[in-house]
């Protein structure tokens, strides 16, 4: 860099961020409170300042300035002077250097120490007391970024939400045991595009990837002194710049040619992101970046009470969408990711919280779903809610607009409580296994709103599912105390690992009958990435610092024998899933439209192929189900598919209505490796068992 001179110069107060445009750097920062924003340059280890200006010019509450001839690869902060005045929602400390908001990539991480904190800690003034030392040796410094990348010939797969197979997984978790990866990208996100990864994916059917938190986070102090770690990543620093942790010595482009090559392969890419809070926690947590440049707009404040954060979120603090530049800053963030990452969809952590206007509640019509929604790029994307939070009214489950999708916790909880053998559950378990459409079925919003799944990161894999009773987190420090006490778990006769024969064949025979189920009902299924081989957590169903053993794909289990034929398994569900559209039927069905004289689209049977009767369906002792879903295919033959649930403890002959198809028996949990067959008017389907029947209306005689 040429030398530097003594001011800056004027710039621009767009872009946002540090903008490079091949003859020097402008840089743009929001505040609407701040008296004046420094700009700190340092060398390129970050120890050491070099250069420190005001930044020039105000407009429109934009702090910029240009700095000639500088380059990419410049590391820099800034500190923001203004009142300190909690009790006003103010909390300016020109000591601590401050994060840009916008900052696309980060030198260094957090050291922790008091220094980062706005007060001082131990004070008896708590946090109205003022800390006057330097923060910055403690703080990762922003880097001035140029994300050129040839993105030609690059097709985004564009996969039609209907038939959408989803696949949650964690970036390093994914490749941290994979053998056959080169040592140094294990773990990285060079990694996520592994032959033997996209082989997997592309086998097994799956047509997303949905990445845990890739945004860079902020180890939490508490976990570090625990000799833990922020695993899963939900405690964001810099919503623009990639996590550094999986770059491996690489660079972000890592991260876009994994990107192009899961295209490639037909698989899109979906981000998990946290824009509901930020890693500075309560009005007690640290200053990285927001709480120095503007507390009283980023931050929700208790109504009357500017000094509190608003808890919405269980974090200590939640960002405030309602201000029109903490909306820009998502809404920029999300465009940046889909534009310079070509990232295909987002899912948002604690959906509801963004939904929220101020304190006022959950509002379907918020600036943030107004603002995606109307964005020519995002719009387009595959946009995701956790539809709760834990402020007032916070499960909005089916109370999204148009255009999301919803995580339903519904279905995951009524399909582990019927294979379970809970008395009660046919009615529950036939509204979520068929779309759920008395959740989602409204304002033109079709099955695919609900994303199906039996588990998740948050909670136990689907082997401890079938294993464990209760939560075994002794690991995470917290006595077992953390982590929810409702997993609607069986172990079937047997805490944990066990060599009984008879306890395994159940186990597995569930496991079996959970995946069927979430692949043949109405909506978008998203499979736990491990659970079609088997990964445990070892009865951890919290493993949010566990990033170790407890949470890395053991690839060797997809290898064995038994890990090889449950993938395998879940290889010929996703294929039926994709050759019969009454499977994955993109329009709800509500058995109301005769396809033939006295059959409909979507009907009910128990095992005698008798219509369910309102006594039938209040039957609490009632474990046997038949959903059957009748088209007609082009050349004016029926076609049906019909699953046949047995949640009873003993084997039951279920009798096929329909009469005249010839039937094939394609699917059956309790013999997972039988060859699909011919079958008559009835099927022995075994307890806890689940088969798929498909039938057709043979050609008419020449």
């Amino acid at each position: 860099m040429h030398p530097l001179p003594d001011r800056l110069d004027a710039g621009s107060p767009y872009p946002l961020g540090a903008t490079f445009d091949g003859l020097g750097v402008n840089f743009a920062v929001f505040s609407a409170h701040a008296e004046r924003i420094e700009l700190c340059l340092f060398e390129p280890t970050g120890r050491k300042e070099i250069a420190r200006f005001v930044l020039p010019e105000c407009t429109d509450e934009v702090w910029h300035g240009y700095l000639p001839d500088a380059r990419p690869g410049l590391l820099y902060g800034y500190r923001a002077h203004g009142p300190y005045a909690p009790e006003q929602g103010h909390r300016f400390n020109r000591h601590k250097l401050l994060l840009d908001p916008y900052a696309k990539q980060l030198a260094g991480t957090v050291r922790w120490t008091d220094a980062l904190h706005g007060y001082r800690v131990g004070s008896p003034k708590e946090d109205l007391s003022f800390d006057r030392r330097d923060s910055a040796a403690a703080m990762p410094k922003a880097v001035v970024c140029a994300d050129a990348f040839d993105w030609t010939g690059d097709v985004r797969p564009n996969t039609p939400w209907s038939e959408t197979v989803i696949y949650e997984a964690h970036v390093k978790g994914l490749s941290q045991l994979l053998e056959e990866c080169a040592p140094a990208e294990r773990g990285t996100y060079a990694a996520l595009s592994h032959p033997k990864v996209i082989a997997h994916l592309q086998r097994i059917g799956i047509t997303a990837i949905e990445l845990l938190p890739i945004h860079g986070f902020v180890q939490d102090r508490y976990l570090q002194e625990k000799s833990l770690s922020n695993y899963w990543g939900y405690n964001t620093l810099a919503f623009f710049a990639p996590e550094a942790r999986y770059m491996g010595g690489g660079t972000a482009d890592d991260l876009r040619m994994a990107v192009r090559r899961l295209h490639a392969a037909g698989i899109e890419v979906i981000l998990d992101v946290v824009y509901n809070h930020t890693a500075e926690g309560s009005e007690m947590g640290p200053t990285f970046s927001f709480r120095g440049l503007d507390n009283a707009v980023y931050y929700r404040a208790v109504d009357g009470d500017p000094r509190r954060c608003v808890n919405d979120t269980g974090t200590g603090n939640c960002l405030d969408l309602s201000h029109p530049r903490v909306l820009q800053m998502v809404a920029d963030s999300l465009r940046y990711w889909a534009e310079s990452f070509r990232i295909d969809g987002f899912r948002f952590d604690l959906g509801v919280t963004l939904g929220r206007n101020g304190n006022h509640g959950f509002d379907p019509r918020s600036g943030f779903f107004d603002v995606l929604r109307q964005d020519p790029v995002l719009n387009q994307l595959k946009l995701i809610s956790e539809p709760w939070d834990i402020g007032p009214g916070g499960y909005q489950l089916g109370n999204h607009p148009p255009g999301f999708a919803e995580w339903n916790d519904k279905f995951r909880d009524s399909t582990r409580k019927f294979w379970r053998g809970d008395d009660g559950m046919r009615p529950e378990f036939a509204a979520r296994i068929s779309g759920s459409a008395d959740l989602f079925d409204r304002r033109a919003r079709r099955p695919w709103a609900g994303v199906n799944f039996v588990t998740a990161h948050d909670g136990q894999p689907l082997a401890d599912v079938v294993s464990y009773e209760g939560k075994h987190n002794e690991a995470n420090g917290e006595d077992n105390r953390d982590g929810s006490d409702d997993n609607n778990s069986c172990n079937w006769g047997a805490e944990g690992p066990t060599d009984d024969a008879a306890i395994s064949e159940i186990r597995d025979r569930v496991t079996r009958s959970m995946l069927t189920t979430l692949l043949a009902s109405l909506g978008t299924p998203m499979i736990l990435g491990g659970d079609e081989f088997g990964r445990t957590q070892q009865g951890n169903n919290n493993a949010y610092c566990q990033d170790n053993e407890i949470s890395w794909f053991d690839w060797k289990q997809l290898d064995s024998q038994r890990g090889h034929a449950l993938s395998d398994f879940v290889r010929r569900l996703t294929a039926i899933r994709r050759w019969y559209p009454l499977v994955r039927a993109s329009h709800f069905l509500h058995g109301e439209v005769e396809v033939a004289p006295g059959i409909l689209d979507i009907d009910w049977f128990d095992e005698r192929a008798e219509h369910l009767t309102a006594d039938d369906w209040n039957n609490a002792e009632g474990k046997a189900l038949m959903m059957r879903r009748v088209r007609r295919l082009e050349d004016g033959r029926l076609e049906a598919v019909a699953l046949l649930m047995n949640g009873a403890p003993v084997p039951l002959t279920f009798k096929l209505p329909t009469p005249g198809l010839v039937r094939r028996l394609v699917i059956d949990s309790a013999d997972p490796t039988a060859e699909e067959r011919e079958i008559g008017e009835t099927v022995e389907v075994q307890d806890r068992a689940c088969v798929i029947v498909v039938g057709t209306e043979p050609e008419p005689s020449r």
